[in-house]
């Protein structure tokens, strides 16, 4: 067996209100009269009343521009942007691990999660030197996975901890999300800026005992809609294709998905199941509730990190699973969605 024993999470220091965001994406991009009418109506609907961005750029009142506002121009080069990551992902990392009161050198297993920047030597590195982690510790890197990469780090430490009894795995996950904003006036964009914010959050997970038993895990790839979601590279960023049909996507297959990951878990729906869906947008999170025919309040945890952080990429069901902490419920079911289009899901159970 393995179990979550430690969890914690990390936000950078800059919290923009959702509406000063709006007012810099206005400023930034061209809009006509009735673009600008709908994206104030998007921003609207959206759920979300601030989030957290290592650039103080998006502010009402800041005169400090690190990456946007300078001279209005975006920066040139991608390699400008992955400089503020290499410069913040670490510490914002080792934030989430002082939160979580992990004792780092009992640690065996390292994993390290972002889809929002890399270099190497990466992440995994710069952790282990600014811990003095051991440095014959193992270590595995899960990158560019998106939204869902967070369940897909428990299930390599789930493998480990059950096939090295001894074993203290760290997952760590890093997202610097708005380092790749793009003033395209193209729905993807305006999507993918309204709704991604940066954080960090980090899981123990060993054989001997914890908050949480991991019982089991299940995945499937839709690649019937493998073009409605997509995160590439060039020059410029990290370029995100996030289609509108995404959300009905998940309305139509989410059900049947549920009921295999609980069939192969032994587990029947009821009340004892909390739902942590990963909060891809509020859109997604009512498609899931209608298709389960759950209540929005059945999600609240979702909706309350969507509201608070917005949507931090592979963090932010951690930031989720953390917010149940003092729960009473006996199991947990979570839920990721990234492109292929993949679904990943995993259930725990409190002990």
């Amino acid at each position: 067996m393995s179990f979550i024993s430690h969890i914690g999470t990390a936000v950078p220091p800059y919290a923009h209100k959702q509406a000063d965001i709006l007012k810099f994406m206005l400023e930034k991009t061209e809009f006509s009269t009735h673009e600008q009418r709908m994206v104030k109506l998007m921003y609207g609907m959206s759920g979300i009343e601030k989030r957290h961005s290592v650039l103080p750029d998006f502010g009402s009142s800041t005169t400090e521009n690190v990456l946007f506002s300078l001279d209005n121009k975006l920066p040139d080069r991608v390699e400008d942007r992955l400089a503020v990551y290499d410069k913040n992902a670490c510490k914002l990392a080792m934030e989430a691990i002082a939160d979580a009161k992990i004792k780092v050198q009992e640690i065996t297993h390292l994993i390290t999660i972002s889809c929002t920047g890399m270099s190497a030597p990466g992440l995994d590195i710069m952790l282990v030197k600014a811990l003095e982690l051991n440095p014959e510790l193992n270590r595995t890197s899960i990158n560019f996975m998106g939204c869902y990469a967070a369940i897909h780090g428990l299930k390599q430490a789930d493998a480990i901890a059950k096939a090295e009894p001894n074993a203290k795995v760290l997952v760590v996950s890093v997202e610097v999300c708005t380092l790749h904003f793009q003033e395209e006036n193209t729905q993807d964009y305006i999507t993918s800026n309204l709704l991604f914010a940066d954080g960090a959050a980090c899981v123990q997970i060993n054989s001997q005992e914890g908050k949480w038993r991991i019982d089991s895990f299940y995945s499937k790839l839709y690649l019937e809609a493998e073009n409605s979601m997509a995160w590439h590279i060039n020059s410029q960023g990290f370029l995100m294709k996030l289609d509108a049909e995404v959300p009905d996507m998940i309305f139509k297959n989410i059900a049947t998905f549920v009921s295999s990951a609980l069939e192969k878990a032994k587990i029947e729906m009821s009340s004892e199941l909390a739902w942590l869906i990963h909060p891809g947008g509020r859109k997604i999170l009512e498609a899931t509730a209608r298709a389960l025919k759950l209540s929005n309040g059945d999600l609240a945890a979702s909706f309350a990190t969507l509201k608070n952080y917005g949507n931090m990429s592979s963090a932010t069901l951690i930031f989720i699973l953390k917010s149940m902490f003092d729960s009473d419920q006996k199991h947990l079911f979570l839920a990721g969605f990234g492109p292929g289009i993949t679904m990943e899901s995993a259930l725990l159970t409190a002990v």
